[in-house]
C-alpha cells in the first residue's frame, strides 16, 4: 500500500483533474487504487454530477450514489466556501480531527494506492484553528502539489510550496494544469517556475493530445 495527498495553490487549480487522471492511468496498468476527496463545498445534494467527489468515483469506476459520496466525502456543504464558513453557514462546525482519523483509518485500511485531495490550497482555514497544512502535517504523506497557469498562479505557487518544505513535507512533484482562457502560456509558466522549482515539474495541457498527458501521469504513477 501507498499513499498521496494532492494539494495546491488554491480552488479551481485541477486537483481533481490531476487526480481523476492519475486513478485512470493506475487502473489501465491493472492496479488497485482508490480516492478520497474528504471535505468538499460547493456541493448539490440535489445534482451531484460534475462535483469533485462525482469525478473521482466516475475515474474509480464506481456509481455516484449518496452511499458513495459518503464513503470518499464524508464533508460536504453546500455554499462555494473555505470549510469553516461553508459549515457555519449550514450551522455545523468542522472537525479536523475528526478528518485526520478518517484519512488515518483509510490508510492502514487501503488495499493498493490511495489517493487524498485536500480541499482548496494549502493554507484554508478548517475551523478558528486549523488549516489543511496542519492536516497535511499530521498525516505526513507524500505529496503532489497543483498549480495553474493563470496571470500570478507563478506566486501563488511558490509560496505554497516554501510553506509545505518549512513543514518539513515530501514534496514529490509540482504538476502544472494548464489553466482554460489564461492571457498567461503554459510554456512560460513553466520556464520561469523551473528556476525556483527543485522537485520534477510537470505540465499538463486541457487541450491537446491526449497522449502527452497520460507521459505526465505515468511519471507521477512512477513516484509513487
Amino acid at each position: 500500500m501507498s499513499a498521496l495527498f494532492i494539494t495546491g495553490a488554491g480552488t479551481d487549480v485541477g486537483k481533481t483533474f490531476v487526480t481523476a487522471g492519475l486513478i485512470r492511468h493506475l487502473r489501465g496498468r491493472g492496479q488497485a487504487v482508490d480516492a478520497l476527496k474528504p471535505i468538499v463545498s460547493g456541493f448539490d445534494p440535489v445534482a451531484p454530477s460534475g462535483s469533485d467527489p462525482a469525478i473521482l468515483l466516475e475515474a474509480l469506476g464506481r456509481s455516484v450514489t449518496d452511499k458513495e459520496l459518503a464513503r470518499i466525502s464524508p464533508w460536504r456543504f453546500r455554499a462555494p466556501l473555505s470549510p469553516d464558513m461553508a459549515a457555519s453557514a449550514e450551522g455545523r462546525t468542522m472537525d479536523p480531527q475528526g478528518v485526520i482519523r478518517f484519512c488515518q483509518a483509510a490508510i492502514t485500511a487501503a488495499d493498493g494506492v490511495l489517493l487524498i485531495e485536500g480541499v482548496g490550497g494549502v493554507m484554508v482555514p478548517l475551523d478558528d484553528r486549523c488549516t489543511t497544512l496542519d492536516v497535511m502535517a499530521r498525516l505526513g504523506l507524500p505529496l503532489i502539489f497543483v498549480g495553474g497557469s493563470y496571470l500570478g498562479a507563478i506566486s501563488h505557487i511558490l509560496s505554497g510550496i516554501d510553506v509545505l518544505l518549512h513543514r518539513g513535507l515530501e514534496l514529490r512533484a509540482v504538476a502544472i494544469s494548464e489553466t482554460p482562457a489564461s492571457t498567461v502560456a503554459l510554456d512560460a509558466t513553466m520556464a520561469t517556475l523551473g528556476h525556483f522549482v527543485k522537485s520534477p515539474l510537470l505540465a499538463l495541457r486541457r487541450h491537446g493530445e491526449a497522449a502527452e498527458n497520460e507521459a505526465v501521469f505515468a511519471r507521477l504513477a512512477a513516484l509513487l
